[in-house]
């Protein structure tokens, strides 16, 4: 007879044994175990897992080992088929339902879910809710239900969709399936929220820390933007990166300019037509384009798992809408660079668009979300520190090591002199004036409209003439930020002192900012984490087999392998059998499928190199 405990060991042995044969990892990430048993114990869980924490091995792991069917609801349809690609990689007999499909290949894949001939079937949440599908499934054997993006079910969520409303359902109709709720970003009020919609039963909760060390962050002041994003770009040659933009207009013309700068790039929005968009995200998921420029407002479902950089052209308007799409970045875990470019003229063009919510509670959270935005973006303390803290998560380290303050890229500089300056010139024009005017007055800029209007007879005009505009812009950027400036909405804003500024006047408050340092030597930023050496020349060549592999099976290339996987390929150089499945990231099915070729591939390099 069974005990309870013999059971725990034989599902601890199955888990192992998967982990490693189907997977090829030794062990698991953290967190990842824990959930795995919830969920094969068929107990409800609630999962708040970074992105790159290796959140789908939850699912696909007991989507092997459990009998019947895992269901996977996701809005993500664009990503559907590279998910499935993913799966099917492993072993699993997976397929997806959503609209792309045409009603053959529908009809196809919901005959071999009421057969019990499939593993893991991922869904969007529209096909779920309608009331036929709902239907098929009282008659298929589901192990367990996975909901990814789970916070979209939330309207205090950055992405809120009604159609996940109908997810409460699951538990109503299904009450003896488990469900399991996974998302990447969650306030604790989010997470409570999400929690009573669905209706969970006493849940497993994990809380994963938001920390991801191999991410680099970064923010500038934005002054000329494309030349500052075309440097950036062309520092990271060869490199897979996002580059997010607010409108259409911007995210073409971002996309223009690095292509006729020689640069492999694609533009990504909501304005492209359907088979454009689909083609141009498959191009940057096969590595045949270094960069996607996409609209922050649109989004883009991206799994790629090696982007090395994701950089913002404009501010983001929440910090989780930030936080996750910076995380789609080193998603293997191998270091990557976050750049936001941040300039004051964002702000009111998020405004504009907040300022249209006609629900008064939901405008005031927008506009908390966006000032907590600006206060990440003007931090004088470690970012790494804010961002976690920001999600309730307190970091104990004074230097993170992996952003710009704490890598020393950028230095506390004392500007008060400077503040009074530009403050009194603001008060002596009466307070009734723009930003750019009250500059012109600063660096004593001779315009018609100064003399006519007196200016050039203050006190302050032309004070400043030691620094330029950009300085002085920037400036104000920064004592709007913190507060001691306000700019007024509207047509024509005019700058206002606040009261905090008479402190700053009057020398009993100073004014600080951060400066970028200049660079004594070209020097790349680096993450919290750095790779091991490898032989750089051997991992170009096994890319170009992946990529070459990939395009005859047209799957994306991180599918066959991740980059992670190919550098220890690369450091190792494995010529056997044997020891290819000690690499990581190389389980039974991929060795089968790849093994032989990457093994000769890597002989073939060696002797020649020996010749």
């Amino acid at each position: 007879m069974q005990t309870a405990e013999t059971e725990k060991v034989d599902v601890g042995q199955a888990v192992a044994r998967v982990l490693k044969e189907v997977f090829g990892f030794d062990s698991f990430r953290p967190n990842q175990e824990e959930i795995v048993r919830a969920i094969m114990a068929r107990q409800d869980a609630f999962v708040v897992m970074p992105t790159g924490g290796g959140k789908s091995l939850c699912y696909q792991l007991p989507a092997h080992v459990m009998p019947g069917t895992c269901m996977v609801i996701s809005p993500l349809i664009s990503l559907m088929k590279d998910q499935v690609d993913a799966a099917t990689a492993t072993g699993l007999r997976a397929a997806y339902l959503n609209s792309s499909l045409k009603v053959a290949e529908r009809v196809a894949v919901q005959r071999r879910l009421m057969a019990g001939e499939l593993d893991l079937v991922y869904v969007s949440p529209e096909r779920f809710a309608m009331p036929e599908f709902i239907d098929t499934l009282e008659h298929v054997e589901l192990a367990f239900v996975a909901i990814d993006e789970a916070h979209c079910i939330s309207e205090w969520g950055h992405d809120f969709r009604p159609d996940y409303l109908k997810l409460a359902l699951l538990t109503q109709q299904f009450s003896d399936i488990p469900v399991a709720a996974f998302t990447a970003t969650a306030t604790h009020r989010v997470q409570e929220d999400i929690l009573a919609r669905l209706g969970l039963r006493r849940p497993h909760v994990v809380r994963a820390s938001f920390n991801r060390p191999n991410l680099f962050y970064k923010v500038v002041p934005k002054q000329k933007g494309l030349r500052q994003i075309l440097r950036f770009v062309k520092d990271h040659d060869r490199e897979s990166g996002i580059i997010y933009r607010t409108t259409r207009k911007s995210v073409e013309e971002t996309a223009e300019m690095l292509v006729h700068s020689d640069v492999k790039a694609l533009p990504y929005h909501a304005g492209l037509p359907v088979e454009t968009r689909a083609a141009n995200q498959d191009a940057f998921n096969r590595d045949e384009v270094d960069v996607v420029v996409a609209t922050i407002a649109f989004g883009m479902g991206i799994d790629k798992s090696n982007v090395r950089y994701v950089l913002h052209g404009d501010l983001p308007k929440n910090i989780e809408s930030y936080y996750q799409e910076t995380g789609r970045s080193g998603r293997d875990g191998e270091p990557a660079h976050c750049l936001l470019l941040f300039g004051y003229a964002d702000i009111p063009k998020i405004r504009f668009f907040v300022d249209q919510i006609p629900d008064a509670d939901e405008k005031r959270h927008a506009i908390n979300c966006l000032n907590d935005m600006i206060g990440y973006a003007t931090v004088h303390a470690c970012r790494r520190k804010a961002l976690l803290g920001y999600f309730g998560e307190h970091y104990p380290e004074s230097n993170c090591g992996g952003c710009d303050v704490c890598a020393g890229e950028v230095e506390k500089v004392d500007a008060t002199r400077e503040a009074q300056m530009i403050l009194s010139a603001i008060a002596r024009t009466g307070e009734r004036f723009g930003m750019m005017h009250v500059v012109d007055v600063v660096v004593g800029a001779d315009t018609q409209r100064i003399r006519q209007l007196g200016h050039d007879q203050v006190k302050t005009y032309g004070v400043g003439k030691d620094h330029d505009k950009p300085y002085w812009r920037f400036l104000l950027d920064n004592l709007v930020a913190q507060g001691v400036v306000q700019q007024t909405e509207g047509t024509y804003p005019v700058l206002q002192l606040q009261p905090v500024a008479r402190e700053v006047l009057f020398g009993d408050k100073q004014v600080h900012v951060l400066r970028t340092r200049k660079a004594t030597g070209r020097r790349k930023a680096t993450a919290a984490t750095a790779v091991a050496a490898y032989d750089e020349l051997l991992f170009d060549e096994l890319r170009a087999l992946r990529r070459r592999i990939a395009a005859a099976r047209r799957i994306p290339p991180y599918i066959i392998f991740s980059d992670h996987t190919l550098h220890e390929m690369a450091r190792k150089c494995p010529l056997t059998r044997g020891s290819m499945s000690r690499i990581t990231g190389v389980g039974d099915a991929k060795l089968d499928r790849y093994g032989k070729t990457f093994i000769d591939a890597i002989a073939d390099y060696k002797e020649g190199k020996q010749h």
